[in-house]
């Protein structure tokens, strides 16, 4: 039987290397931040249903309107980020905007809205936030990453066809 053994053997001298990585991100398709495209998504569902939730329904029918569209809104971001990531995350900051506006909106849109009204909301806009924050950093760093990958393919030469 042969030693099949790896140890000492280091991918870094591999010839391919650089197209592997490539591949390797291809496939994954930007896929760094999956763990944040459910919980966008759960907290736009959260938002859309906590006029029932919190019942300012009477007392507040702008702001349950408001409330209504914009977790429709954050849950179909999230559901973009799960279909197509490579392109919604470019979103990320307008997922951090909503997170703000749902934090004050319960003054601009409300009237006298309860304590438990603006917690709901401000808990709700601190979590959107957060979740932008985290899916426009990690865009970022992909984006930088990529950047400097195309850089370094571009600056070395083209390899020979081999034989199969």
């Amino acid at each position: 039987m042969s030693n099949l053994s790896h140890a000492g053997r280091d991918m870094a001298g591999h010839p391919d290397v650089s197209e592997m990585r490539d591949r390797y991100a291809r496939v994954m398709g930007g896929r760094d931040v999956a763990l944040v495209d459910a919980p966008v998504f759960l907290v736009g569902l959260y938002c859309a249903i906590s006029p029932w939730v919190v019942n300012f329904l009477g007392t507040q029918p702008r702001l349950t309107t408001h409330n209504v569209i914009m977790g429709i809104a954050i849950a179909v971001l999230g559901l973009g980020f799960t279909a197509m990531p490579e392109r919604m995350y470019g979103l990320s900051w307008a997922i951090c905007a909503m997170g703000i506006w749902m934090i004050i909106s319960t003054w601009v849109v409300g009237s006298a809205p309860s304590l438990g009204v603006i917690l709901n909301n401000v808990i709700i806009g601190a979590l959107t936030l957060l979740l932008g924050l985290v899916c426009a950093a990690v865009s970022m760093k992909a984006g930088k990453h990529t950047t400097g990958r195309r850089a370094a393919r571009a600056d070395r030469p083209a390899r020979a066809n081999r034989p199969a």
